[in-house]
C-alpha cells in the first residue's frame, strides 16, 4: 500500500511539472535554466516511478 501511495504522489508531481514546463515554455522569453531544471526533475521522477513499477526480483 505504501508503494501505491508513493507512486501516486510521484505521478501527481510529474504531472504538475509537466504543466509548469508547458507554461514556462509558452512564455515569450522562457527561462532556459528553469526549464532545464524542471525537465531534469521530471525525468528523475519518471525514473523513480519506473523503479517502483518493476516487479520485485
Amino acid at each position: 500500500m505504501a508503494i501505491i501511495a508513493r507512486l501516486r504522489a510521484l505521478e501527481e508531481r510529474h504531472a504538475a511539472l509537466d504543466r509548469q514546463i508547458k507554461s514556462e515554455d509558452g512564455r515569450p522569453q522562457p527561462d532556459g535554466g528553469v526549464l532545464s531544471q524542471m525537465k531534469r526533475d521530471k525525468l528523475r521522477l519518471k525514473e523513480e516511478m519506473e523503479k517502483l513499477k518493476e516487479p520485485a526480483r
